[in-house]
């Protein structure tokens, strides 16, 4: 029997699109949001200040890097320190990874005391470190541990609750349908799942009719996650699958632009691409916020690879992170941006091929999520 879709009652054409496009943004719980997208937690990049340019492309949700239960319930300053934020870059969601249920009450309580308008809970990581200590996608392997984490967290909450997931550790994604039905039922308000295995990581290529099989089997929000380099990708996600909203990760760190366009093109407009202004004034606010958060030496540190990421695809980018590479100021940052910008042709819209498609998975950033 096919797959029925569940908004039209008919049979599902597996190779093309079924949905509408969303017009607007959607909720979580009692939090409505202004558009479907969401910033993915990118451990080692999502902080604070990368969020708040993020922000400023219009993302709908944006979303902490993954933060650490037993350090927010013993008391670690690094850890607490990943939960700043600020009213501009509202709401916020902040994700938790852990494994034991009390311990992970506990951590949703900080969580909602710091300020945050949701939180997540990590299903999703298979870093071998995470995995080892059974949280993350090892919980995929556990669903009535999972279950007791979920009822535990639901019932010290007042703020909406999500979880992200991955299809599980087997192809066939029925790891991640027993456990949308029982996040479901312990009053998860959304799900999002990036259709990979455990076992993938970010190699090969995520499932999207996993994405589409969780939509029609529950009644909460779905958000959708996995390959998306450009705002067609999200629109052909959109389309295929009837999510609700997506969660754009990787091509962020090149092209947050993506988010605006995104929005642009669901709303019938063409993308923009990267412009020149906007861009080069993310960079700037950026740098700023970098340092006012971080203090001047561990800025530089941190933006030495950093800027290199959002150059890429420029003209001069490779001399400009060469230049990067030992940045010891911000005063000196901001001028090697203003001479990369000069390096820019008038009215430039300089897109990367795919918003930053051939993206390294190698790379130790996209090991992690």
């Amino acid at each position: 029997m096919p797959d029925k879709n569940p908004r039209k009652g008919t049979p599902m054409n597996t190779s093309a699109p079924s949905f509408p496009l969303p017009h607007g943004g959607f909720s979580i719980g009692s939090l409505a949001l202004a558009h479907p997208t969401v910033l993915a937690p990118l451990a080692g990049v999502t902080d604070l200040p990368f969020r708040l340019m993020v922000k400023g492309f219009g993302c709908g949700l944006v979303c902490s890097e993954m933060v650490s239960a037993d350090g927010l319930v013993y008391g670690s300053e690094k850890t607490f320190r990943l939960m700043a934020s600020k009213a501009a870059e509202s709401p916020l969601s902040i994700q938790i990874f852990g494994s034991d249920p009390a311990i992970m009450a506990e951590a949703a309580v900080r969580v909602q005391e710091a300020g945050a308008d949701i939180l997540d809970i990590n299903c999703g990581c298979s870093v071998r470190k995470v995995l080892k200590s059974g949280s993350g996608s090892a919980l995929m392997q556990e669903p009535r541990k999972t279950e007791e984490i979920l009822k535990k967290v639901r019932n010290v909450l007042s703020i909406p609750l999500t979880l992200k997931m991955r299809s599980g550790w087997t192809a066939d994604g029925k790891d991640a349908e027993i456990l949308s039905r029982i996040a479901e039922d312990c009053g998860v308000d959304a799900l999002t799942l990036h259709p990979r295995t455990a076992r993938q990581g970010f190699g090969g290529k995520a499932e999207i009719s996993h994405i589409r099989r969780i939509k029609a089997l529950v009644k909460i929000p779905v958000i959708g996650n996995g390959d998306i380099t450009s705002p067609e990708e999200a629109l052909k996600m959109f389309e295929a699958t009837g999510c609700d909203a997506v969660m754009v990760g990787r091509a962020s760190l090149y092209s947050p632009h993506i988010l605006r366009d995104i929005h642009r093109m669901l709303g019938g407009l063409p993308p923009l691409g990267r412009e020149n202004r906007s861009h080069f004034s993310a960079m700037r606010g950026y740098v700023k916020d970098m340092v006012h958060f971080y203090g001047e030496d561990t800025a530089c540190r941190l933006l030495r690879s950093r800027l290199g990421w959002l150059a890429k695809g420029l003209f001069g980018s490779t001399a400009f992170r060469s230049q990067t590479a030992s940045l010891a100021s911000w005063e000196e940052a901001l001028q090697r941006i203003a001479d990369l910008e000069a390096l820019q042709p008038l009215e430039n819209r300089t897109c990367l091929p795919g918003y930053g498609q051939g993206m390294s998975h190698e790379s130790p950033i996209f090991q992690r999520e």
